[in-house]
Protein backbone atom coordinates (compact mmCIF):
# COMPACT_ATOMS: atom_id res chain seq x y z
CA UNK A 1 0.00 0.00 0.00
CA UNK A 2 2.73 2.29 0.71
CA UNK A 3 4.03 1.41 -2.88
CA UNK A 4 1.21 2.56 -4.55
CA UNK A 5 0.78 5.61 -2.64
CA UNK A 6 4.31 6.59 -3.19
CA UNK A 7 3.93 5.85 -6.99
CA UNK A 8 0.40 7.71 -7.36
CA UNK A 9 2.07 10.58 -5.74
CA UNK A 10 4.65 10.84 -7.99
CA UNK A 11 2.95 10.35 -11.14
CA UNK A 12 0.42 13.58 -9.38
CA UNK A 13 4.21 15.34 -9.30
CA UNK A 14 4.60 14.29 -12.80
CA UNK A 15 1.82 15.47 -14.13
CA UNK A 16 2.17 18.97 -12.30
CA UNK A 17 5.22 19.86 -13.29
CA UNK A 18 5.13 20.77 -17.01
CA UNK A 19 2.30 23.06 -16.02
CA UNK A 20 4.40 24.40 -13.08
CA UNK A 21 7.47 25.43 -14.79
CA UNK A 22 5.11 27.54 -17.29
CA UNK A 23 3.75 28.98 -14.22
CA UNK A 24 7.29 29.88 -13.35
CA UNK A 25 7.90 31.96 -16.61
CA UNK A 26 5.22 34.51 -15.30
CA UNK A 27 3.54 34.77 -18.77
CA UNK A 28 0.49 35.46 -17.40
CA UNK A 29 2.05 39.61 -17.26
CA UNK A 30 1.42 39.72 -20.71
CA UNK A 31 -1.52 41.69 -21.38
CA UNK A 32 -2.78 40.50 -25.10
CA UNK A 33 -3.89 37.20 -24.96
CA UNK A 34 -2.73 36.04 -28.76
CA UNK A 35 1.21 36.75 -27.32
CA UNK A 36 0.22 34.83 -23.98
CA UNK A 37 -1.13 31.89 -25.63
CA UNK A 38 1.58 31.88 -28.37
CA UNK A 39 4.45 31.99 -25.64
CA UNK A 40 2.72 29.54 -23.36
CA UNK A 41 2.20 26.72 -26.40
CA UNK A 42 5.72 27.54 -27.56
CA UNK A 43 7.52 27.24 -23.67
CA UNK A 44 5.51 23.78 -24.25
CA UNK A 45 7.01 22.72 -27.52
CA UNK A 46 10.23 23.06 -26.16
CA UNK A 47 10.30 21.86 -22.87
CA UNK A 48 8.81 18.74 -24.42
CA UNK A 49 11.43 19.05 -27.18
CA UNK A 50 9.06 18.10 -29.88
CA UNK A 51 10.45 21.77 -31.80
CA UNK A 52 13.03 19.04 -32.70
CA UNK A 53 10.70 17.29 -34.27
CA UNK A 54 9.80 18.30 -37.96
CA UNK A 55 6.35 17.68 -39.06
CA UNK A 56 7.64 15.37 -41.60
CA UNK A 57 9.60 13.17 -39.10
CA UNK A 58 6.15 13.34 -37.41
CA UNK A 59 4.00 11.96 -40.54
CA UNK A 60 6.03 9.24 -40.98
CA UNK A 61 6.16 7.95 -37.48
CA UNK A 62 2.70 7.95 -37.73
CA UNK A 63 2.95 5.60 -40.60
CA UNK A 64 5.16 3.43 -39.12
CA UNK A 65 3.18 2.99 -36.22
CA UNK A 66 0.36 2.33 -37.74
CA UNK A 67 -2.20 5.30 -37.78
CA UNK A 68 -2.20 6.21 -41.04
CA UNK A 69 -4.92 2.78 -41.78
CA UNK A 70 -6.97 3.90 -38.57
CA UNK A 71 -10.16 5.56 -38.67
CA UNK A 72 -10.23 9.04 -37.05
CA UNK A 73 -12.68 8.14 -34.42
CA UNK A 74 -10.62 5.13 -33.03
CA UNK A 75 -9.59 4.98 -29.81
CA UNK A 76 -5.93 3.95 -28.44
CA UNK A 77 -5.10 3.41 -24.81
CA UNK A 78 -2.18 5.39 -22.79
CA UNK A 79 0.14 2.01 -23.11
CA UNK A 80 -0.13 2.25 -26.78
CA UNK A 81 0.50 6.37 -26.79
CA UNK A 82 3.35 6.12 -24.65
CA UNK A 83 4.61 3.52 -26.93
CA UNK A 84 4.26 5.71 -30.42
CA UNK A 85 6.05 8.39 -28.41
CA UNK A 86 8.73 6.54 -27.44
CA UNK A 87 9.49 5.97 -31.15
CA UNK A 88 9.12 9.22 -32.00
CA UNK A 89 12.01 10.45 -29.49
CA UNK A 90 13.87 7.44 -29.92
CA UNK A 91 14.51 7.96 -33.67
CA UNK A 92 14.87 11.89 -32.80
CA UNK A 93 17.93 10.95 -30.73
CA UNK A 94 19.25 8.87 -34.04
CA UNK A 95 19.11 11.96 -35.40
CA UNK A 96 20.97 14.08 -33.68
CA UNK A 97 24.45 14.63 -32.69
CA UNK A 98 26.02 12.86 -29.88
CA UNK A 99 26.61 16.26 -28.13
CA UNK A 100 22.76 17.32 -28.56
CA UNK A 101 20.88 13.93 -27.16
CA UNK A 102 18.35 14.52 -24.98
CA UNK A 103 16.73 12.69 -21.74
CA UNK A 104 13.96 10.50 -23.92
CA UNK A 105 12.33 9.53 -20.39
CA UNK A 106 11.97 12.93 -19.36
CA UNK A 107 10.73 13.76 -22.92
CA UNK A 108 7.98 11.02 -22.80
CA UNK A 109 6.79 11.78 -19.62
CA UNK A 110 6.15 15.46 -20.02
CA UNK A 111 4.62 15.27 -23.30
CA UNK A 112 2.48 12.29 -22.28
CA UNK A 113 1.57 14.04 -18.96
CA UNK A 114 0.08 17.15 -20.78
CA UNK A 115 -1.63 14.65 -24.18
CA UNK A 116 -3.70 13.24 -21.03
CA UNK A 117 -4.08 16.21 -19.57
CA UNK A 118 -5.55 17.77 -22.58
CA UNK A 119 -7.56 15.86 -23.97
CA UNK A 120 -8.50 12.90 -21.57
CA UNK A 121 -9.53 15.24 -18.53
CA UNK A 122 -12.17 13.28 -17.38
CA UNK A 123 -9.69 10.07 -17.21
CA UNK A 124 -10.70 7.24 -19.62
CA UNK A 125 -7.41 6.63 -20.63
CA UNK A 126 -7.93 6.96 -24.28
CA UNK A 127 -7.20 9.11 -26.83
CA UNK A 128 -9.13 9.16 -30.98
CA UNK A 129 -6.48 8.80 -32.91
CA UNK A 130 -7.15 11.88 -35.00
CA UNK A 131 -6.70 14.12 -31.35
CA UNK A 132 -3.68 13.06 -31.28
CA UNK A 133 -2.92 13.65 -34.86
CA UNK A 134 -3.80 17.16 -34.48
CA UNK A 135 -2.15 18.06 -31.48
CA UNK A 136 1.25 16.45 -32.91
CA UNK A 137 1.22 18.21 -35.80
CA UNK A 138 0.42 21.69 -34.60
CA UNK A 139 2.97 21.24 -31.95
CA UNK A 140 6.18 19.88 -34.00
CA UNK A 141 8.69 21.62 -35.39
CA UNK A 142 8.90 23.04 -39.32
CA UNK A 143 6.42 25.00 -41.57
CA UNK A 144 3.10 26.05 -41.34
CA UNK A 145 2.82 25.80 -44.76
CA UNK A 146 3.50 22.21 -44.49
CA UNK A 147 1.57 21.64 -41.43
CA UNK A 148 -1.36 22.87 -42.93
CA UNK A 149 -1.00 21.04 -46.25
CA UNK A 150 -1.76 17.73 -43.81
CA UNK A 151 -4.12 19.24 -41.90
CA UNK A 152 -6.13 19.47 -45.06
CA UNK A 153 -5.32 15.98 -46.39
CA UNK A 154 -6.60 14.98 -42.84
CA UNK A 155 -10.26 16.97 -43.44
CA UNK A 156 -10.64 16.57 -47.32
CA UNK A 157 -12.00 14.07 -49.45
CA UNK A 158 -11.01 12.03 -52.61
CA UNK A 159 -11.81 14.90 -54.80
CA UNK A 160 -9.42 17.46 -52.53
CA UNK A 161 -12.70 19.32 -51.33
CA UNK A 162 -12.89 20.51 -47.51
CA UNK A 163 -15.61 18.49 -45.57
CA UNK A 164 -16.56 20.71 -43.21
CA UNK A 165 -17.78 18.37 -40.63
CA UNK A 166 -14.09 16.98 -40.41
CA UNK A 167 -13.09 20.62 -39.83
CA UNK A 168 -15.29 21.34 -37.41
CA UNK A 169 -13.65 18.29 -35.76
CA UNK A 170 -10.23 19.59 -36.39
CA UNK A 171 -10.80 22.85 -34.36
CA UNK A 172 -12.12 20.79 -31.16
CA UNK A 173 -9.48 18.97 -30.79
CA UNK A 174 -6.81 21.62 -31.64
CA UNK A 175 -8.24 24.46 -29.41
CA UNK A 176 -8.33 22.13 -26.81
CA UNK A 177 -4.19 23.45 -26.83
CA UNK A 178 -5.25 27.22 -25.49
CA UNK A 179 -7.47 25.83 -22.74
CA UNK A 180 -4.63 23.21 -21.47
CA UNK A 181 -2.82 26.31 -21.15
CA UNK A 182 -5.68 28.58 -19.13
CA UNK A 183 -6.58 30.48 -22.29
CA UNK A 184 -9.81 29.21 -22.69
CA UNK A 185 -11.87 32.23 -22.25
CA UNK A 186 -10.18 33.93 -25.23
CA UNK A 187 -9.63 31.08 -28.15
CA UNK A 188 -12.02 28.13 -26.79
CA UNK A 189 -13.85 26.39 -29.47
CA UNK A 190 -18.00 27.41 -30.13
CA UNK A 191 -20.50 26.22 -32.58
CA UNK A 192 -20.29 29.30 -34.68
CA UNK A 193 -16.06 28.71 -35.10
CA UNK A 194 -16.47 26.93 -38.74
CA UNK A 195 -18.20 29.82 -40.10
CA UNK A 196 -15.86 32.22 -38.97
CA UNK A 197 -13.23 30.93 -41.04
CA UNK A 198 -15.07 30.88 -43.95
CA UNK A 199 -18.28 32.77 -43.68
CA UNK A 200 -18.97 32.69 -47.69
CA UNK A 201 -17.24 29.69 -49.02
CA UNK A 202 -18.86 26.31 -50.05
CA UNK A 203 -16.64 24.71 -52.01
CA UNK A 204 -13.25 24.80 -50.07
CA UNK A 205 -10.09 23.61 -51.74
CA UNK A 206 -6.59 23.07 -50.80
CA UNK A 207 -5.45 26.95 -52.05
CA UNK A 208 -8.36 28.53 -50.40
CA UNK A 209 -7.22 26.80 -47.05
CA UNK A 210 -4.15 28.41 -46.85
CA UNK A 211 -5.54 31.48 -48.03
CA UNK A 212 -7.60 31.73 -45.55
CA UNK A 213 -5.37 30.20 -42.34
CA UNK A 214 -2.11 32.31 -43.65
CA UNK A 215 -3.93 35.25 -44.31
CA UNK A 216 -2.33 38.53 -42.21
CA UNK A 217 -4.64 38.42 -39.84
CA UNK A 218 -5.53 34.73 -39.91
CA UNK A 219 -9.33 33.48 -38.22
CA UNK A 220 -9.44 35.04 -35.11
CA UNK A 221 -10.21 31.68 -33.07
CA UNK A 222 -6.50 30.29 -35.08
CA UNK A 223 -4.41 33.93 -34.56
CA UNK A 224 -1.94 32.37 -32.37
CA UNK A 225 -1.08 29.58 -34.60
CA UNK A 226 1.05 31.35 -36.83
CA UNK A 227 2.10 33.83 -34.01
CA UNK A 228 3.97 30.76 -32.75
CA UNK A 229 5.60 30.24 -35.60
CA UNK A 230 6.96 33.38 -35.95
CA UNK A 231 8.19 33.39 -32.24
CA UNK A 232 10.35 30.97 -32.96
CA UNK A 233 11.88 32.20 -35.99
CA UNK A 234 12.55 35.33 -34.19
CA UNK A 235 14.02 33.98 -30.77
CA UNK A 236 17.98 34.76 -32.54
CA UNK A 237 17.39 37.75 -34.45
CA UNK A 238 19.61 40.86 -32.94
CA UNK A 239 18.45 44.60 -33.19
CA UNK A 240 21.05 47.00 -32.80
CA UNK A 241 18.29 49.74 -31.49
CA UNK A 242 17.70 50.94 -28.01
CA UNK A 243 14.45 50.19 -26.11
CA UNK A 244 12.53 53.71 -25.97
CA UNK A 245 11.04 52.44 -22.27
CA UNK A 246 14.41 50.27 -20.54
CA UNK A 247 17.03 51.59 -22.42
CA UNK A 248 18.48 48.35 -23.01
CA UNK A 249 20.47 49.00 -25.88
CA UNK A 250 19.78 46.36 -28.15
CA UNK A 251 16.60 44.24 -28.45
CA UNK A 252 16.40 39.72 -29.26
CA UNK A 253 13.17 38.84 -31.01
CA UNK A 254 10.15 41.08 -32.27
CA UNK A 255 10.60 45.24 -32.31
CA UNK A 256 7.81 47.68 -32.09
CA UNK A 257 7.68 50.71 -33.77
CA UNK A 258 5.40 52.95 -32.62
CA UNK A 259 3.34 54.77 -36.33
CA UNK A 260 2.78 58.36 -34.64
CA UNK A 261 5.67 58.95 -31.81
CA UNK A 262 8.77 59.46 -33.97
CA UNK A 263 11.65 57.37 -33.40
CA UNK A 264 9.70 55.28 -30.26
CA UNK A 265 10.92 51.79 -30.01
CA UNK A 266 10.03 49.56 -27.78
CA UNK A 267 11.53 45.58 -26.65
CA UNK A 268 9.40 42.85 -27.22
CA UNK A 269 9.31 42.47 -23.57
CA UNK A 270 7.99 45.71 -22.85
CA UNK A 271 5.27 46.09 -25.61
CA UNK A 272 3.97 42.70 -24.13
CA UNK A 273 3.70 44.18 -20.54
CA UNK A 274 2.49 47.59 -21.87
CA UNK A 275 5.13 49.60 -20.73
CA UNK A 276 5.09 53.39 -22.15
CA UNK A 277 7.06 56.05 -21.44
CA UNK A 278 6.91 60.10 -22.68
CA UNK A 279 3.94 61.04 -25.16
CA UNK A 280 3.62 57.91 -26.31
CA UNK A 281 0.49 55.92 -25.57
CA UNK A 282 -0.84 52.12 -25.48
CA UNK A 283 -3.30 53.22 -28.00
CA UNK A 284 -0.81 54.40 -30.33
CA UNK A 285 -0.58 51.57 -34.01
CA UNK A 286 2.51 49.52 -33.36
CA UNK A 287 4.60 47.82 -35.95
CA UNK A 288 6.15 44.58 -35.39
CA UNK A 289 9.36 43.62 -37.14
CA UNK A 290 10.90 40.48 -37.07
CA UNK A 291 14.35 41.60 -38.45
CA UNK A 292 16.52 44.72 -38.91
CA UNK A 293 17.41 46.54 -41.71
CA UNK A 294 20.18 49.16 -41.33
CA UNK A 295 19.22 53.02 -42.95
CA UNK A 296 21.08 52.11 -46.29
CA UNK A 297 18.92 49.28 -46.93
CA UNK A 298 16.19 51.00 -46.38
CA UNK A 299 17.17 53.38 -48.10
CA UNK A 300 17.14 50.95 -51.31
CA UNK A 301 14.25 48.89 -50.32
CA UNK A 302 12.02 52.35 -50.31
CA UNK A 303 13.63 53.31 -54.22
CA UNK A 304 13.47 50.25 -55.43
CA UNK A 305 9.88 49.91 -54.61
CA UNK A 306 9.29 53.20 -55.78
CA UNK A 307 10.67 52.45 -59.09
CA UNK A 308 8.32 49.00 -59.88
CA UNK A 309 12.16 46.97 -59.28
CA UNK A 310 10.29 44.87 -57.03
CA UNK A 311 6.99 43.70 -56.29
CA UNK A 312 4.77 45.17 -53.60
CA UNK A 313 3.19 42.61 -52.04
CA UNK A 314 4.45 38.51 -52.53
CA UNK A 315 1.76 35.30 -51.94
CA UNK A 316 1.50 34.06 -48.64
CA UNK A 317 2.29 30.35 -50.07
CA UNK A 318 3.27 28.66 -53.54
CA UNK A 319 -0.34 27.84 -55.31
CA UNK A 320 -0.78 23.95 -55.70
CA UNK A 321 -3.00 22.06 -58.15
CA UNK A 322 -6.79 21.99 -57.20
CA UNK A 323 -7.28 18.85 -58.36
CA UNK A 324 -6.36 16.11 -55.87
CA UNK A 325 -3.32 14.17 -56.45
CA UNK A 326 -4.44 10.77 -58.11
CA UNK A 327 -1.89 7.45 -57.93
CA UNK A 328 -0.15 7.33 -61.20
CA UNK A 329 -1.24 3.56 -63.36
CA UNK A 330 1.80 1.91 -63.94
CA UNK A 331 -0.31 -0.87 -65.24
CA UNK A 332 1.63 -1.28 -68.42
CA UNK A 333 5.22 -0.91 -67.12
CA UNK A 334 4.46 -4.28 -65.05
CA UNK A 335 6.70 -5.96 -67.44
CA UNK A 336 9.44 -3.65 -67.20
CA UNK A 337 10.45 -5.37 -63.67
CA UNK A 338 10.21 -8.66 -62.33
CA UNK A 339 6.67 -8.70 -60.99
CA UNK A 340 8.09 -11.94 -58.47
CA UNK A 341 10.54 -9.51 -57.08
CA UNK A 342 7.99 -6.89 -56.72
CA UNK A 343 5.18 -9.22 -54.80
CA UNK A 344 8.55 -10.73 -52.51
CA UNK A 345 9.07 -7.35 -51.52
CA UNK A 346 5.84 -6.55 -50.63
CA UNK A 347 5.25 -9.55 -48.82
CA UNK A 348 8.43 -8.80 -46.75
CA UNK A 349 7.36 -5.22 -45.77
CA UNK A 350 3.59 -7.30 -45.06
CA UNK A 351 4.81 -9.71 -42.87
CA UNK A 352 7.49 -7.25 -40.91
CA UNK A 353 4.42 -4.95 -40.34
CA UNK A 354 2.43 -7.87 -39.16
CA UNK A 355 5.03 -8.63 -36.42
CA UNK A 356 5.86 -5.05 -35.61
CA UNK A 357 1.77 -5.02 -34.69
CA UNK A 358 1.63 -7.95 -32.91
CA UNK A 359 4.85 -7.16 -30.79
CA UNK A 360 3.44 -3.52 -29.76
CA UNK A 361 -0.13 -4.67 -28.76
CA UNK A 362 1.95 -7.28 -26.33
CA UNK A 363 4.06 -4.20 -25.32
CA UNK A 364 0.78 -2.45 -24.15
CA UNK A 365 0.85 -4.91 -20.99
CA UNK A 366 4.68 -4.22 -20.37
CA UNK A 367 5.29 -1.75 -17.49
CA UNK A 368 6.75 1.24 -18.99
CA UNK A 369 10.22 0.45 -17.48
CA UNK A 370 10.10 -2.18 -20.29
CA UNK A 371 9.36 0.21 -23.10
CA UNK A 372 13.11 0.32 -23.98
CA UNK A 373 14.12 -2.50 -24.41
CA UNK A 374 11.18 -3.26 -26.26
CA UNK A 375 12.02 -0.65 -28.60
CA UNK A 376 15.50 -1.55 -29.30
CA UNK A 377 14.41 -4.96 -30.07
CA UNK A 378 12.78 -4.08 -32.70
CA UNK A 379 15.19 -1.89 -33.86
CA UNK A 380 16.92 -3.72 -36.54
CA UNK A 381 13.37 -4.81 -38.20
CA UNK A 382 12.24 -0.83 -38.40
CA UNK A 383 15.31 -0.50 -39.96
CA UNK A 384 15.24 -3.14 -42.24
CA UNK A 385 11.73 -2.27 -43.06
CA UNK A 386 13.01 1.25 -43.70
CA UNK A 387 15.59 -0.05 -46.17
CA UNK A 388 12.86 -2.26 -48.03
CA UNK A 389 10.57 1.10 -48.23
CA UNK A 390 13.30 2.75 -49.48
CA UNK A 391 13.98 0.14 -52.16
CA UNK A 392 10.46 -0.12 -53.08
CA UNK A 393 10.33 3.81 -54.02
CA UNK A 394 13.59 3.49 -55.96
CA UNK A 395 11.95 0.61 -58.27
CA UNK A 396 9.20 2.61 -58.52
CA UNK A 397 10.98 5.60 -59.69
CA UNK A 398 12.89 3.16 -62.49
CA UNK A 399 9.23 2.02 -63.73
CA UNK A 400 8.46 5.77 -64.08
CA UNK A 401 11.92 6.39 -66.09
CA UNK A 402 11.96 3.50 -68.20
CA UNK A 403 8.09 4.40 -69.10
CA UNK A 404 8.81 7.84 -70.21
CA UNK A 405 11.90 6.77 -72.32
CA UNK A 406 9.57 4.24 -73.73
CA UNK A 407 6.75 6.52 -74.71
CA UNK A 408 9.51 8.88 -75.93
CA UNK A 409 10.81 6.11 -78.19
CA UNK A 410 7.51 5.50 -79.78
CA UNK A 411 6.72 9.22 -81.13
CA UNK A 412 7.78 9.47 -84.13
CA UNK A 413 10.64 12.05 -84.85
CA UNK A 414 11.04 15.26 -86.70
CA UNK A 415 13.33 13.26 -88.71
CA UNK A 416 10.80 10.82 -90.02
CA UNK A 417 8.31 13.24 -90.66
CA UNK A 418 10.73 15.34 -92.69
CA UNK A 419 12.04 12.97 -95.09
CA UNK A 420 12.62 14.11 -98.52
CA UNK A 421 10.30 12.26 -101.07
CA UNK A 422 12.54 13.31 -103.67
CA UNK A 423 15.51 11.15 -102.20
CA UNK A 424 13.25 8.46 -101.80
CA UNK A 425 12.43 7.94 -105.21
CA UNK A 426 15.66 8.36 -106.52
CA UNK A 427 16.63 5.55 -104.47
CA UNK A 428 14.07 3.51 -105.50
CA UNK A 429 15.05 4.33 -108.90
CA UNK A 430 18.59 2.98 -108.58
CA UNK A 431 17.35 -0.02 -106.86
CA UNK A 432 15.46 -0.84 -109.29
CA UNK A 433 17.75 -0.28 -112.31
CA UNK A 434 20.64 -2.31 -110.45
CA UNK A 435 17.80 -5.25 -110.14
CA UNK A 436 17.68 -5.21 -113.43
CA UNK A 437 21.07 -4.99 -114.40
CA UNK A 438 21.91 -8.43 -112.33
CA UNK A 439 19.01 -10.18 -114.04
CA UNK A 440 20.02 -9.04 -117.31
CA UNK A 441 23.78 -10.58 -116.29
CA UNK A 442 22.28 -13.80 -115.33
CA UNK A 443 20.82 -14.18 -118.83
CA UNK A 444 24.27 -13.45 -120.47
CA UNK A 445 25.71 -16.05 -118.33
CA UNK A 446 22.93 -18.31 -118.92
CA UNK A 447 23.56 -17.84 -122.69
CA UNK A 448 27.53 -18.06 -122.59
CA UNK A 449 26.67 -21.63 -120.82
CA UNK A 450 24.99 -22.90 -123.44
CA UNK A 451 27.04 -21.84 -125.90
CA UNK A 452 30.08 -23.52 -124.66
CA UNK A 453 28.18 -26.34 -124.51
CA UNK A 454 27.45 -26.55 -127.89
CA UNK A 455 30.66 -25.44 -128.54
CA UNK A 456 31.84 -28.68 -126.87
CA UNK A 457 29.42 -30.72 -128.83
CA UNK A 458 30.70 -29.54 -131.84
CA UNK A 459 34.56 -30.60 -131.04
CA UNK A 460 33.42 -34.12 -130.61
CA UNK A 461 31.92 -34.06 -133.93
CA UNK A 462 35.25 -32.66 -135.33
CA UNK A 463 37.18 -35.83 -133.80
CA UNK A 464 34.76 -38.18 -134.51
CA UNK A 465 35.35 -36.98 -138.19
CA UNK A 466 39.03 -37.00 -137.94
CA UNK A 467 39.17 -40.70 -136.61
CA UNK A 468 37.05 -41.66 -139.49
CA UNK A 469 39.39 -40.08 -141.62
CA UNK A 470 42.38 -41.46 -140.33
CA UNK A 471 40.57 -44.99 -140.53
CA UNK A 472 40.37 -44.70 -144.29
CA UNK A 473 43.49 -43.23 -145.47
CA UNK A 474 45.58 -45.79 -142.65
CA UNK A 475 47.45 -43.53 -140.75
CA UNK A 476 46.91 -40.91 -138.15
CA UNK A 477 46.72 -37.52 -138.72
CA UNK A 478 50.22 -36.67 -137.29
CA UNK A 479 51.69 -39.41 -139.98
CA UNK A 480 51.11 -37.35 -142.73
CA UNK A 481 53.90 -34.66 -142.79
CA UNK A 482 52.16 -32.70 -146.13
CA UNK A 483 49.03 -32.63 -144.18
CA UNK A 484 50.04 -31.44 -140.96
CA UNK A 485 52.08 -28.54 -142.47
CA UNK A 486 49.10 -27.35 -145.00
CA UNK A 487 46.31 -27.77 -142.56
CA UNK A 488 48.32 -27.25 -138.63
CA UNK A 489 47.55 -24.20 -136.86
CA UNK A 490 50.10 -23.53 -134.65
CA UNK A 491 49.98 -22.29 -131.27
CA UNK A 492 51.34 -18.30 -130.75
CA UNK A 493 54.76 -18.19 -129.31
CA UNK A 494 54.50 -15.49 -126.24
CA UNK A 495 58.47 -14.31 -126.57
CA UNK A 496 60.00 -12.69 -123.04
CA UNK A 497 63.04 -12.30 -125.02
CA UNK A 498 64.28 -8.31 -125.66
CA UNK A 499 62.59 -6.99 -128.80
CA UNK A 500 60.27 -9.44 -129.24
CA UNK A 501 56.64 -8.50 -129.32
CA UNK A 502 54.04 -10.33 -128.52
CA UNK A 503 51.15 -11.55 -131.33
CA UNK A 504 47.77 -11.79 -130.31
CA UNK A 505 45.56 -14.44 -132.60
CA UNK A 506 42.01 -15.21 -132.21
CA UNK A 507 42.48 -17.76 -130.00
CA UNK A 508 43.66 -15.30 -127.55
CA UNK A 509 39.76 -14.23 -127.35
CA UNK A 510 38.87 -18.25 -126.39
CA UNK A 511 40.90 -18.42 -123.12
CA UNK A 512 38.94 -20.23 -120.24
CA UNK A 513 36.99 -21.67 -123.47
CA UNK A 514 38.29 -25.84 -122.80
CA UNK A 515 40.81 -27.82 -123.69
CA UNK A 516 38.58 -29.59 -126.39
CA UNK A 517 38.30 -26.21 -128.30
CA UNK A 518 42.28 -25.14 -127.59
CA UNK A 519 43.14 -28.88 -129.63
CA UNK A 520 40.54 -28.26 -132.17
CA UNK A 521 42.28 -25.07 -133.27
CA UNK A 522 45.74 -26.55 -133.05
CA UNK A 523 45.04 -29.09 -135.18
CA UNK A 524 43.96 -29.60 -138.77
CA UNK A 525 39.90 -29.22 -139.13
CA UNK A 526 37.71 -27.74 -142.30
CA UNK A 527 38.91 -24.24 -143.10
CA UNK A 528 34.67 -23.22 -142.63
CA UNK A 529 34.11 -25.25 -139.58
CA UNK A 530 37.06 -23.91 -137.67
CA UNK A 531 36.29 -20.24 -138.53
CA UNK A 532 32.68 -20.75 -138.00
CA UNK A 533 33.90 -21.49 -134.27
CA UNK A 534 36.00 -18.62 -134.48
CA UNK A 535 32.89 -16.20 -134.70
CA UNK A 536 30.80 -18.03 -132.22
CA UNK A 537 33.67 -17.28 -129.77
CA UNK A 538 34.77 -13.97 -131.05
CA UNK A 539 30.66 -13.13 -130.46
CA UNK A 540 31.15 -14.71 -127.24
CA UNK A 541 34.07 -12.55 -126.66
CA UNK A 542 32.36 -8.90 -127.64
CA UNK A 543 29.18 -9.44 -125.76
CA UNK A 544 30.90 -9.98 -122.68
CA UNK A 545 33.29 -7.11 -123.24
CA UNK A 546 29.76 -5.06 -123.96
CA UNK A 547 28.15 -6.47 -121.55
CA UNK A 548 31.28 -5.42 -118.68
CA UNK A 549 32.12 -1.69 -120.67
CA UNK A 550 27.48 -1.65 -119.87
CA UNK A 551 28.19 -2.73 -116.15
CA UNK A 552 31.29 -0.15 -115.59
CA UNK A 553 29.39 2.65 -116.97
CA UNK A 554 26.54 2.14 -114.70
CA UNK A 555 28.51 2.05 -111.77
CA UNK A 556 30.23 4.94 -112.20
CA UNK A 557 26.62 6.71 -112.86
CA UNK A 558 25.74 5.10 -109.87
CA UNK A 559 28.60 6.81 -107.81
CA UNK A 560 28.19 10.13 -108.97
CA UNK A 561 24.04 9.85 -107.96
CA UNK A 562 25.19 8.67 -104.70
CA UNK A 563 27.47 11.44 -104.12
CA UNK A 564 25.18 13.75 -104.60
CA UNK A 565 22.68 11.57 -102.54
CA UNK A 566 25.46 11.40 -99.55
CA UNK A 567 25.00 15.21 -98.44
CA UNK A 568 21.43 14.85 -98.37
CA UNK A 569 20.91 11.70 -96.58
CA UNK A 570 24.01 9.68 -95.51
CA UNK A 571 21.64 5.99 -95.13
CA UNK A 572 21.87 6.21 -99.31
CA UNK A 573 26.03 5.34 -98.75
CA UNK A 574 24.72 1.45 -98.57
CA UNK A 575 23.61 1.32 -101.80
CA UNK A 576 27.36 2.12 -103.03
CA UNK A 577 28.95 -0.59 -101.11
CA UNK A 578 26.15 -3.24 -101.97
CA UNK A 579 25.71 -1.52 -106.19
CA UNK A 580 29.53 -2.37 -106.32
CA UNK A 581 29.76 -6.19 -105.13
CA UNK A 582 27.01 -6.77 -107.73
CA UNK A 583 28.24 -4.65 -110.59
CA UNK A 584 31.49 -6.59 -111.40
CA UNK A 585 30.96 -10.15 -112.64
CA UNK A 586 32.85 -13.29 -112.58
CA UNK A 587 33.68 -15.23 -115.28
Amino acid sequence: MIEEGSKSSKSMVEKRQLFMEMRAQNFDVIRLSTYRTACKLRFVQKRCNLHLVDVWNMIEAFRDNGLSTLDHNAEINVSRLETILSSIFYQLNKRLPTTHQINVDQSIGLLLNFMVATYDSEGHGKLTVFAMKAMLATMSGGKILDKLRYIFSQIADSNGVMVFAKFDQFLREVLKLPTAVFEGPSFGYNEHSVRTCFPQQKKILLNTFLDVLMADPPPQCLVWLPLMHRLANVENVFHPVECSYCRSESMMGFRYRCQQCHGYQLCQSCFWRGHASGPHSNQHQMKEHSSWKSPAKKLSHAISKSLGCMPIGEPPHPVFPEAAERPQDLAHTTTLESPSRLDEEHRLIARYAARLAAEASNSTQCPPADLSFNFDANKQQRQLIAELENKNREILQEIQRLRLEHEQASQPTPEKAQQNPTLLAELRLLRHRKDELERRMSALQESRRELMVQLEGLMRLLKDEEQKQGAQTGSSPHSSPSHSASCTMPMPIRSTSAGSTPTHTPQDCLAGVGDDVLDAFSQGVPRNLRNDLLVAADSITNTMSSLVKELHSVDDGLEEEECNMRNGREKVSSLKHSGKRHSTPSF
